[in-house]
């Protein structure tokens, strides 16, 4: 599996947002692309029901075709009531580090979202010598 800037592979941070009154949810993203193929996963805040705050988690699949994102969000049975399935399309910037579009939840609305590589620090060692006299 090729790894680095041409490839999705990595930890993203998100955002998505709700049409009315515009209210955001963070998000993480860790995506692994194999060929065209995107999955991963995701944890979230739960916004609604009950349980406000804590982590919820959900599955990725979808395809990448050049600078084109498209997957499918699919949170897992144990998020509740009103957390299902969600379709994300989007587009991949020039630099490969933001991919910004929309979401949609068949038959129950769409928003927009945006998703931002996360960048490590190079670690670096310096590794000191013993000299003996």
């Amino acid at each position: 599996m090729q790894t680095g800037p041409e490839n999705l592979t990595g930890v993203w941070q998100g955002l998505y947002t709700y049409p009315a009154g515009g209210a955001s949810v963070s998000f993480v993203a860790t995506l692994i692309e194999s060929g065209h193929t995107l999955s991963g996963a995701t944890h979230e805040p739960r916004t609604h029901g009950t349980g406000l705050g804590e982590t919820i988690y959900a599955t990725l699949l979808g395809t990448r075709s050049g600078s084109a994102i498209s997957f499918v969000k699919t949170y897992e049975r144990s998020a509740g009531p009103g957390y299902g399935r969600v379709d994300y399309e989007g587009t991949l910037n020039g630099g490969r580090t933001e991919i910004e579009g929309r979401w949609n939840i068949p038959g129950a609305g769409s928003g927009k979202f945006l998703l931002i590589r996360s960048t490590g620090k190079a670690a670096t060692t310096k590794q000191k010598k013993s000299i003996r006299v």
